[in-house]
């Protein structure tokens, strides 16, 4: 589509003036009017269009005087497809409507700049000097006004209506150009809105996205505007890429996949487009998209300038390539009567005129804007009456006090005066939703309540609605907004392949997934941590076949990044890689099999009481038997009429109930000292051990074995090597080994195993812990300097110590 700059003049016909009144009180009698025009016969509408636009062309002005003339730039770099249109659209309307409303008439010319800011300079001189206009209205940014002003000395003065994309232009400098009035609010507004997005996600780093705006100067002050709105919030800008104007680009495609692929290798995974045309937006994210940067932990926002022309973008490229982008929408009032009566006669004839693009007729915020600046610029020339200078039409403009249907109308330096209130946005399938609103006096709020123009309430708080976001990817879970590296190129996990204890780390095959598949308790740790990583983080799990020790110096040679499992954290490992803080504590344990005393347990009860506890308790049972005898001999009692043999033992019986049956007491003691008895253990010191040259057993790719040479001084011949946990019990019952070494955790799984005929023995020699092993160029939350990074880049993380964290020195956070 061939897109055309557009040039206004207009002439107001004093004779014909009414007396001024407010536009918008009579746009229903101006819609009205036009309703009459669009029901013609659509040929003599056509004939009508044709010969306006004949007599545009030509330049005619022989019947207006010319202190009414006034043109309008476009810079189609600015806008794409049909929003150079609906511009037209709207200030064709503004002129018919304003003059329904006074009778002065307002005729528009077409001017074509081709993209280049040197076109719109000597399109604004061309008609300054040979039209004599008074003022200029159009998408002209400060850049290229400044740009008019030093090339023509007559066109320093002439007042210039910008109507940008909201967020596309920088507060001018008064010596720039200080005849440049902005149709749109400070841009620091917007800095703010993305910084407040940022913030409520705690992303930390980000990176700014921009388009030149034109082909004469950078648009870097964005980057600073958006740096100055992140410092209250402890974010930062990581780094960022311009991009030239895509009307510059032999290949515009190729470029922006070439500049992508700069981005996607760095850590950051935060994007904020600050400046952009449709057009660039839209390669922007087709590229993002087949480059895998539209998936997962990425996370794209988009300024006001994208978000407000959402609506004429294509559907089915929305759902293709924009999924999960979240921007800031400039709100305005789409409910009010003149807002209606607007809409639909802006549709029927940009239906009628541009009938290829009837899907996309509905009106912007630009169009709106544009409407509203023609009207004020009118306005300020009507009150003119054709007798004033270029500084009192400024200020006259710079007056401006009305309703208009993009917002309150008025002006303070040079800008709208009005604070601005953003919808925030998420495409979500063809479309997008609304989820919430944020301004600079309250932050975010859900429900907005507008008494006469925009009067906010709050109405319950934003949490609930920020939390129901639809990211890239699909996934509902906030991304951490930063990798250590790129789903291309994972860090590489090892984990020990043979650990004898699997129940820590165990590497099994899936037949579903046709590949290994390792779990178990070390590596779940691993995961549960790497969730709580304020970033994302890439990594595959590779099995190692080797001795704990190789799999360190795999880590020293950088053929592995790091490794997870049950590896106990020494001081001689320190030469070769970094560890994490311990996971689990440690130490060595000494495990040998219970040494049962088969002649004691026959006799042990007798060590619930004392000797003369013992002696007491028969002479009492004797006694009472005794007295009971006789008291009921004496009665003659028939059931004490037995042998004395018999008598006897009865007595023994009652001494026994009572003991073992009534007395708990003595059950609980004696159940107790049967216990202890069992478990005591057959060897109870290591220096048994070695002067018997006995033989011992432990995990052989474990440490143990150059522990127990080295610090406890055994034999080499004495030290055997199991290979797994249930091979120890057959080499303790063949006599292979009188005790077994064990970190204590695997002690620990070892005892929970075999819980009957082995126990613990001997002293706890303090290790290290259990922890993942680091290279080295990686750092880790332990040291002094470390700790003071992170705790000033990742505040949240920080506080809670149980987290793992990891990130390397040659690419930090």
């Amino acid at each position: 589509m061939v897109r055309k700059t557009t040039t206004i003049t207009a002439a107001a016909a004093m004779s014909l003036c009414r007396s001024m009144i407010d536009p918008f009180t009579n746009l229903e009698t101006s819609h009205a009017e036009l309703r009459e025009q669009f029901d013609m016969p659509v040929t003599e509408q056509r004939k009508r269009r044709m010969n306006e636009h004949a007599s545009s062309d030509s330049g005619e002005m022989t019947s207006y005087p010319d202190w009414a003339h006034f043109p309008g730039i476009f810079s189609p770099e600015i806008l794409y497809r049909n929003d150079v249109h609906e511009l037209k659209i709207a200030m064709e309307m503004a002129a018919n409507d304003f003059r329904r409303s006074t009778c002065s008439k307002l005729v528009l010319h077409l001017r074509d700049s081709n993209g280049h800011s040197a076109h719109v300079a000597t399109a604004v001189i061309d008609l300054v000097n040979r039209k004599r206009v008074q003022a200029i209205i159009g998408t002209v940014s400060p850049q290229e006004a400044a740009l008019v002003s030093e090339f023509d000395k007559v066109t320093k003065d002439i007042p210039i209506i910008s109507i940008p994309p909201t967020s596309s232009l920088l507060p001018p400098l008064p010596s720039q150009s200080p005849f440049l009035v902005q149709m749109s609010p400070n841009i620091t507004a917007h800095m703010q809105c993305n910084a407040a997005i940022i913030s409520h996600f705690r992303w930390h780093k980000v990176t700014a996205i921009y388009e030149n705006s034109n082909s004469v100067s950078t648009d870097s002050g964005l980057v600073t505007l958006l740096s100055d709105a992140l410092e209250l919030t402890d974010s930062a800008v990581k780094s960022h890429a311009a991009f030239p104007p895509v009307s510059s680009l032999s290949d515009p495609r190729a470029f922006v996949e070439k500049e992508l692929k700069k981005l996607q290798s760095k850590s950051n995974r935060v994007f904020v487009v600050l400046q952009s045309s449709l057009q660039f937006a839209m390669i922007l994210f087709e590229k993002a998209k087949q480059m895998g940067m539209m998936e997962s932990g990425y996370v794209w926002i988009v300024s006001d300038e994208i978000a407000s022309l959402l609506d004429s973008v294509d559907d089915n490229f929305i759902s293709a390539n924009m999924q999960g982008v979240i921007g800031c929408k400039t709100n305005f009032v789409d409910t009010s009567k003149s807002y209606r009566q607007f809409k639909l006669m802006f549709r029927r004839k940009y239906r009628l005129v541009y009938p290829e693009e009837e899907e996309y007729s509905n009106p912007s915020l630009f169009a709106l804007r544009a409407y509203d600046a023609t009207l004020a610029l009118a306005m300020a020339l009507k009150k003119s009456q054709g007798r004033t200078n270029s500084k009192e039409l400024l200020n006259s403009l710079l007056s401006s006090d009305f309703r208009g249907l993009s917002g309150e109308v008025s002006f303070k330096n040079g800008e709208l005066s009005q604070s601005p209130v953003f919808r925030i946005i998420n495409v979500v399938g063809r479309k997008y939703r609304e989820i919430t609103f944020w301004s600079p006096e309250f932050g975010f709020v859900e429900n907005l309540a507008r008494d006469a123009w925009i009067k906010v309430r709050i109405g319950g708080g934003s949490n609930s609605a920020l939390s129901s976001v639809y990211w890239p990817g699909g996934s509902l879970v906030v991304p951490k907004g930063w990798t250590l590296g790129s789903e291309e190129k994972p860090l590489k996990i090892g984990v020990p392949a043979r650990d004898a204890f699997n129940q820590f780390v165990r590497v099994s095959y899936d037949q579903e997934r046709n590949g290994l598949f390792v779990s178990g308790f070390s590596v779940d740790v691993f995961k549960a941590v790497v969730g709580r990583l304020p970033y994302h983080l890439p990594y595959v799990l590779i099995p190692f076949n080797g001795s704990y020790d190789d799999m360190v110096t795999a880590v020293y040679n950088k053929s592995l990044d790091a490794a997870v499992g049950d590896t106990e954290i020494m001081a001689d490992r320190y030469e070769y890689a970094e560890f994490s803080q311990p996971y689990l504590e440690s130490g060595l344990i000494m495990v040998v099999p219970v040494k049962p005393d088969k002649f004691k347990e026959i006799w042990m009860f007798m060590k619930a009481f004392k000797m003369q506890m013992w002696v007491l308790m028969p002479s009492m049972h004797i006694l009472t038997a005794f007295v009971i005898w006789l008291i009921e001999r004496g009665e003659n009692n028939p059931d004490f009429v037995h042998p004395h043999s018999s008598k006897i033992w009865t007595v023994l019986w009652f001494s026994f109930t009572l003991l073992f049956f009534a007395q708990t007491c003595f059950t609980a003691v004696l159940a107790s000292i049967i216990t202890v008895s069992r478990l005591q253990p057959s060897v109870v010191d290591i220096e048994y051990l070695k002067s018997t040259n006995a033989s011992v057993g432990c995990d052989g790719n474990s440490f143990i074995v150059r522990y127990l040479n080295n610090v406890l001084q055994f034999e080499n011949q004495s030290i055997q090597h199991i290979n797994t946990i249930s091979d120890y019990p057959e080499a303790f019952q063949k006599g292979k080994i009188a005790a077994a070494f064990f970190v204590e955790p695997h002690a620990k799984v070892f005892l929970a195993t075999y819980c009957e005929g082995y126990t613990m023995a001997g002293p706890k020699y303090k290790l290290g812990g259990f922890g993942f092993v680091i290279l080295k160029s990686f750092f880790f939350l332990g040291k002094q300097a470390d700790q003071e990074f992170f705790q000033e880049m990742y505040p949240e993380s920080y506080a809670d110590s149980s987290t793992f964290i990891c990130y390397s020195t040659r690419n930090p956070p």
